[in-house]
């Protein structure tokens, strides 16, 4: 692998995941990884541009914004790219009208949506209604929500499923969890359909993150803790791409049979030692 100052040289932005890269979820909000408030600081405070980029599909833009604010990083609404709000504009422009599978906390992001006599899904990660914490309870409610998802899609002539991502897994202080894709997965099988992704690793999510951050896909590196949707996804549309060893990162991440980071760091910290001391050269 090249060395280091080959691999950053003439990064003017960088992407920032934000889950298992700045905070673990959890019980009270979760919790801050160690180091990261202060390498966005400091990242804030360079002549790099920074822009955020999440799946975050329980909370809206504002809520994971005060959240964070609360765990001492300085981010603001305006900085977050997130798949709820691009959902949104992409539903007014189609004219459709949704079946929302989705967490109460970002309910709030449709409320401008019609959602009468659904024409569509949009389906995200549902935090409880996915959950098997309540076994049978949760089994009832996450088969009964699925169902009534997949009856939508069968009834329309031309089914038309959205997925806030299509993660696997992430990480909480508690463990991992399942994310979105399983249950977008599912859909798929049972209705003979391909989702259509609003989210990373889909290009148009990362072609929208650089034109809001104003840099070409050449001049910018994403961190990330997902070698496929953070790492693979950003590569894909020309974007360099680091991948920390915190959040979900597995060790047999480092010898993924089809996506290789252009580095890995034990965490962001790390990360923004080596962009300060290497990038925008």
């Amino acid at each position: 692998m090249a060395a280091w100052g080959e691999r950053l040289a003439g990064v003017r932005g960088v992407l920032l995941d934000i889950s298992g890269v700045l905070y673990d979820g959890g019980e009270g909000g979760g919790a801050a990884i160690a180091g990261s408030v202060e390498a966005v600081a400091r990242l804030k405070r360079s002549r790099l541009k920074v822009r955020f980029c999440t799946n975050e599909s329980q909370k809206s833009r504002g809520d994971l914004v005060r959240l964070l604010r609360r765990l001492g990083f300085d981010i603001s609404e305006g900085e977050v790219t997130a798949p709820a709000p691009a959902t949104c504009l992409i539903l007014k422009e189609r004219g459709l009208r949704p079946h929302l599978l989705v967490h109460d906390g970002v309910r709030s992001e449709f409320g401008q949506i019609d959602t009468s006599n659904p024409n569509c899904v949009v389906i995200a990660d549902a935090g409880e209604d996915f959950s098997y914490q309540n076994m049978n309870k949760a089994f009832q409610d996450s088969y009964q929500n699925m169902n009534k998802a997949f009856q939508v899609l069968m009834e329309l002539e031309k089914p038309i499923l959205f997925s806030l991502g299509k993660g696997r897994y992430y990480k909480e202080t508690s463990g991992l969890m399942l994310d979105v894709g399983p249950y977008m997965k599912a859909l798929e099988y049972a209705c003979g359909i391909e989702a259509e992704v609003v989210g990373k690793p889909s290009p148009e999510f990362f072609k929208s993150a650089l034109r809001e951050m104003g840099v070409d896909a050449s001049q910018a590196v994403m961190i990330g803790d997902d070698i496929v949707g953070d790492v693979g996804g950003a590569q894909r549309c020309g974007i360099r791409a680091l991948q920390v060893r915190t959040g979900k990162f597995r060790p047999s991440d480092e010898h993924h049979p089809e996506v290789k980071a252009d580095g890995y760091v034990d965490n962001l910290a790390e990360a923004v030692d080596l962009l300060l001391q290497h990038a925008d050269q």
